[in-house]
């Protein structure tokens, strides 16, 4: 029963997190810690893709007397949570194996070791949740776990802010949630997924769910203009905390965003195309404009984590526009586009926040104008670091140029639209999307450019 080994497997993350509070100043705790999470994490990620591979497998759900006194917890897997299952436990799994060696340097283990893996635990119950009760609860848990991995080193003043500030922005996005939820439940109070799903919705009660809804998960995605917790946040944690906020939190996001819109609210509006599409675009571009701007490298990442967000949510506004105009088929092309970026972006950046990690350790450095020729002291950093590179910038033949392709295609059949402002946004949009591909490209020109080729800048 997929739904009932993952469930275990998140208990083993989360007995792994509160044992790391009781022996937090132990030798050696780090191996225990991450190698529980890279074997909880790795049965979860094995379990979760069965069940994708299964194709036909309906459902797996499974309810625990726990949560209020009238209602027990409910989870479920169905194949939209198992391919979000996925991308949180191979990006858990990866971050447990960096961490085995990452953690030998750590400077305050007892500040990471207990909520790194209750953080991973967080995100797994937040995309199993099939009740309003146990989703909120556990994307709270997910918030307060990442949160102190953003203060693991509270004596630098910059990472304090950048805690105050995420804290803020995370209260704010629950907060939204929790509307959100209030309103699907209605005068019955019925806060499970299958009643809220079965319900029927006047036109408002939908636009007030869809704006709360890109406003809590939004802020925790990082679209424009609720990004502003993110490049503080992201470059203060661990490097391989980093990668899991920047690569697999931000998808738990647009995993919350796509249940609530694609799924408990039914058939979408075509207005709603609208709203999503333009914030896509807007996020896009100012997230890479941002990028171009920054020299330290952490922070240089996190815009564009912000960047790939926006083309993610492009892609969810085009499934929007097309699924509420009739276009099944578009609107799966379009559908298929963003959660193949969501499993993209996973994993590149992952793999570029690992290679920002290891400069770190190699040189005490995030800022790259006091890099350079690090290509002849760190050869597979430097290859490992290119091929992400590559593959953000979405150029062929690597991965990122394959969803954002897919994305485009979407986009070329956008004149089938009846409404005339679909029609103008969507060109729009496109055009916002390849020229922020472009400059995806040249940032990472200069970023790896400037840190692994040239003369050496400084002593280190």
């Amino acid at each position: 029963m997929p739904s009932a080994v993952i469930l275990a497997c998140t208990g083993v993350l989360l007995c792994a997190g509160i044992a790391s509070i009781f022996f937090a100043r132990a030798s050696g705790l780090h191996w225990v810690t991450y190698g529980a999470s890279l074997s909880a994490a790795s049965v979860a990620l094995l379990t979760a893709g069965g069940y994708l591979l299964q194709g036909s497998a309906g459902p797996s759900t499974l309810t625990l007397p726990l949560g209020l006194p009238w209602l027990g917890a409910h989870f479920r897997v169905d194949a939209l949570a198992a391919f979000f299952l996925v991308v949180v436990n191979l990006g858990g799994a990866v971050s447990s194996l960096y961490g085995l060696g990452y953690g030998q340097h750590e400077e305050a283990p007892h500040r990471v070791l207990p909520f790194f893996p209750a953080f991973v635990g967080g995100m797994n119950l937040v995309v199993l949740a099939d009740d309003a009760f146990v989703f909120l609860l556990s994307w709270e848990f997910m918030s307060l776990s990442s949160w102190a991995l953003v203060l693991a080193h509270h004596r630098d003043r910059e990472n304090v802010r950048a805690g105050y500030v995420y804290l803020m922005m995370a209260s704010f996005g629950t907060l939204a949630l929790l509307l959100a939820f209030s309103l699907l439940a209605g005068a019955e109070g019925e806060y499970g997924f299958a009643a809220i799903r079965a319900a029927s919705y006047s036109s408002g009660t939908v636009a007030a769910v869809l704006i709360l809804v890109l406003l809590g998960a939004g802020s925790k995605a990082g679209i424009v203009p609720l990004h502003v917790w993110l490049p503080l946040a992201h470059p203060a944690a661990p490097s391989h905390v980093s990668a899991l906020m920047s690569g697999v939190m931000t998808k738990v996001a647009i995993y919350g965003s796509i249940r609530i819109i694609f799924d408990l609210l039914g058939e979408p509006p075509w207005w709603s195309g609208m709203v999503v599409l333009a914030l896509g675009g807007a996020t896009a571009v100012l997230g890479v404009l941002y990028a171009l701007m920054q020299h330290d490298l952490k922070r240089l990442l996190a815009y564009h984590t912000v960047e790939n967000i926006g083309i993610i949510y492009i892609g969810l506004g085009l499934a929007l526009a097309f699924q509420a105009n009739g276009m099944g088929q578009v609107a799966a092309l379009a559908f298929t586009a963003a959660l193949f970026h969501v499993f993209n972006h996973s994993l590149f950046k992952s793999l570029l926040f690992f290679g920002a990690g290891a400069v770190l350790t190699a040189t005490g450095e995030r800022d790259m104008e006091r890099l350079g020729g690090l290509i002849h002291r760190m050869p597979y950093t430097s290859f490992a670091f290119l091929a992400g590179c590559v593959a953000i910038s979405a150029l062929p033949p690597l991965n990122g140029f394959v969803s954002e392709w897919l994305t485009f295609q979407a986009i070329l059949q956008s004149p089938q639209l009846p409404q005339w402002g679909l029609k103008i946004l969507v060109p729009a949009v496109g055009s916002l999307l390849a020229l922020s591909a472009a400059l995806a490209a040249a940032c990472f020109v200069k970023a790896y450019g400037v840190t692994f080729l040239g003369r050496p800048r400084t002593a280190h």
